[in-house]
This record gives C-alpha cells, structure tokens and sequence, in this order.
C-alpha cells in the first residue's frame, strides 16, 4: 500500500487512491532507512479530539506498520485522554506521559513488530507552517526532536512576518517588492512515499 502526502497549496493529504475531500488523512512518514531518526514523520489532526481523530490514522498505519494496538500522548495538548479507542474492529489503548513524553509528539506500538514517533503539528497551524513541519519531520537524516521543530517552526514564521511587514511599508513608501528568493526561508511542497515494510524500534 502506497499514500501520498502533499499539502500546499490547498493543505490536503491524499490517502490510497480514494480521494482528496476535507476529511483525508494529513499524514507524512519518512522512508524506511537502516538508521532511523528522531522522528518517522508527522501528522496534522484537524482538532484535539483523541478519541474522533484516531482512529482514521490508525486504520491507515495498521497495514503499513502491522496492527497499532498502544498509543501514547502528553497531555498538555490534549484535553481528554481516553483509555480506549475503537478501530477498524479492534481496540488501540491509549496512555499518556507528562514528564517522559514530547508534548508534540504521538508515540505509536505495535504488538511484536516496532514502536514510531510522530510530530502532532497542531490544527490550526497555517498550511505553510504545517508544509514545513511536516517535510523536517520526515526527513531520515532528522535530528531534531517534536519541539525543536515547533520552535524553529516558530522561529521561520516570525522572520517571514518581520520581512512582510517591512515589505509592506516599503510598498506603502512607493517603493517594489524585493524577488530575492534567497531572503526568505523555502517552504517545501511535501510529497513523501510511505514505506511498505518500515523499519520498527
């Protein structure tokens, strides 16, 4: 089974070959290689909902990864952990850390075959931020845990606005838009094959 993530510029992931409508999946995984990163990818829930949000990435991850059957969360962000969480005919028990856990990140078992971590890109990132998120967290050679990555995140987003903004009064000034592409951090367009047979902990 292949699926393919690609976000800007409508910010919609496209699963299987079903279809691309608002309810898709908003997934991105990084390959299977022999020396796996911080992370394996990155997922962007469209709310905090646990229990409703779930089981959609569940059911898609089951048959690339084997059967999830333990999930883990911080619970900073989210504001009802449930225990249990039906999918696709079978339970996925849910725990949650606070002081062991990343706050954005999404830790997911899977009974004999492997353990994966996810960055939770939250739901109302916009889509360029969340672009960005989601290509550095499915980088193989990544480095950098969940919340160093929402820090340079962060980080991006404030110059970005700091050089609009001086834009905008130079413009306002009668002055032209600098097209140096080199000013601006590059924002990546995410397409990203998942792995059939990935590489577990």
């Amino acid at each position: 089974m292949t699926a393919t993530v690609s976000l800007p510029p409508t910010a919609e992931a496209e699963t299987d070959d079903r279809s691309s409508s608002s309810s898709s999946l908003r997934l991105s995984l990084a390959p299977a290689g022999p020396a796996p990163a911080l992370l394996d990818g990155a997922w962007w829930p469209r709310s905090r909902d646990l229990g409703a949000e779930l089981p959609s990435l569940a059911a898609v991850l089951d048959p690339l990864w084997g059967r999830i059957t333990r999930v883990t969360v911080n619970p900073t962000h989210w504001p009802v952990v449930p225990r249990k969480v039906p999918v696709a005919g079978h339970v996925v028990k849910v725990g949650w850390f606070l002081a062991e856990q990343d706050p954005h990140e999404l830790m997911l078992l899977s009974y004999r075959t492997g353990r994966w971590n996810l960055l939770v890109v939250p739901p109302q990132t916009t889509p360029v931020s969340a672009a960005w998120l989601m290509a550095a967290a499915s980088d193989p050679l990544g480095t950098s845990n969940a919340s160093r990555l929402m820090e340079e995140a962060a980080r991006l987003r404030t110059v970005y606005e700091a050089e609009r903004s001086v834009e905008e009064v130079w413009d306002s000034e009668g002055g032209h838009e600098a097209r140096d592409p080199a000013a601006r951090p590059p924002v990546p367009t995410v397409t990203a094959a998942m792995p059939r047979q990935p590489m577990g902990r």
